[in-house]
């Protein structure tokens, strides 16, 4: 469940926003920046906190407009706008060959493994499911903004959006090892 700690960020500032917008991008960014500062001191490379880094510049974006426009129209969609961010850069790192997941999965597995197609291949897979649920989400928020549903069916795509990745996320590496080594193969971490 290590992949869940680069989402704390998002967490806290879901839960603070409920009340305030312009606090809980506040707590976002001073979480993501706590967290990426015990991780560099611990040694994780930046390259491998995608999700940190990008969500704390998400929170200097979307905190200095709050704070500097508290009424803006950013905060209606403050939801929507954030499961585009996570979108964007679950895309965007496999668009650049280097998915956000690849960090994670690093900080549990040998460096021996690192490179190799399969581990590479893996988290091509599960970044691709993150940012389908993030784009999920991201869409389900704004229908349902736009059509003015009730509550609950925003937080049944939150539900929806979030749990299928983590449950994928946790089933899906060892299905492909099971099948690499009923195949003969050499055991390999992915």
């Amino acid at each position: 469940m290590g992949y869940l700690r680069g989402f704390i960020p998002w967490i806290a500032s879901g839960v603070i926003s409920s009340s305030d917008w312009r606090w809980g991008a506040v707590a976002g960014l001073v979480t993501g920046l706590a967290l990426f500062a015990q991780d560099r001191r611990r040694g994780v490379a930046p390259e491998a906190m995608i999700l940190e880094l990008s969500g704390s510049l998400f929170f200097a974006v979307v905190g200095t407009v709050a704070l500097a426009s508290p009424d803006s129209p950013l905060k209606t969609y403050d939801d929507a706008l954030s499961f585009a961010w996570l979108a964007l850069t679950a895309w965007g790192s496999l668009a650049v060959r280097h998915p956000f997941t690849l960090g994670i999965a690093r900080r549990r597995t040998s460096r021996e493994y690192w490179e190799l197609p399969g581990f590479i291949a893996v988290n091509n897979v599960v970044t691709a499911v993150w940012g389908a649920g993030f784009t999920f989400i991201c869409a389900a928020l704004a229908v349902c903004h736009l059509t003015g549903a009730p509550g609950w069916a925003g937080i049944a795509a939150h539900a929806a959006g979030l749990a299928g990745p983590a449950v994928f996320t946790s089933r899906y590496p060892a299905r492909v090892q099971a099948r690499l080594q009923a195949a003969g193969a050499a055991p390999v971490e992915v």
